[in-house]
Formats: structure tokens, C-alpha cells, sequence
């Protein structure tokens, strides 16, 4: 991943709304979720969401498909392991994260 992208990935999650979307889209597996289903788990005004929905979208994280007359909207699981692994290349120094415990990296 460009940094450029992680950088856009980070912005998009920089906010609430955004976070808990892109958190419920992930929870939703591959069946996605209609606008409608997610403005009513999150309690988010549909205009709000839309927006919301948006930036999601041009930052990579989230797809958007139609499905007859509806919208579906999915996380983008890809681009996510992207983003994590772009995170973490370079932990713990080099060492592998699964070589470093909880214990000896409270001093990292």
C-alpha cells in the first residue's frame, strides 16, 4: 500500500460516524448493508450517512454495488489487510510480531 492510501484509509476512519459505519460493514461479512439497515443500527440521520458513506467509499475502504433498486454496501476487506499489514511492516522493530510478547514490548 502507498502511503498516500493508508493515508486516506486513516483519514476516512478519523472520524466517529465513519468508524462505527466502516466497524458495522465489517461485521455484516459479505452480505453488506442497505443504507437504510445501517441508519437504523447506528441511530445516523440518512443524509448524514450518505455523506458518511461517501468518504468511505473514495478512500477504498467501503464498495458500493446496486442490487435492483437498492443499495448495498460493503467493507472493502482487501484494502483493509492492506492498510493493517502497511501498519505493521514495520513492528517491533523487524523482530515479527508473533517473536515479541505483550510483556517485552511494554518498553517499545
Amino acid at each position: 500500500m502507498e502511503e498516500k492510501n493508508a493515508v486516506a484509509a486513516l483519514a476516512a476512519l478519523a472520524q466517529p460516524v465513519r468508524l462505527r459505519v466502516f466497524r458495522a460493514l465489517v461485521g455484516a461479512g459479505p452480505e453488506g448493508m442497505t443504507p437504510g439497515a445501517l441508519a437504523a443500527m447506528l441511530d445516523v440521520a440518512g443524509s448524514t450517512l450518505s455523506f458518511h458513506l461517501k468518504e468511505l467509499t473514495h478512500s477504498g475502504l467501503v464498495r458500493q454495488e446496486r442490487d435492483g433498486r437498492h443499495l448495498v454496501y460493503r467493507a472493502a476487506l482487501e484494502p483493509m489487510s492492506e492498510l493493517m499489514d502497511y501498519l505493521a511492516a514495520h513492528c517491533c522493530l523487524g523482530a515479527g510480531c508473533e517473536e515479541i510478547t505483550a510483556a517485552s514490548c511494554r518498553n517499545c
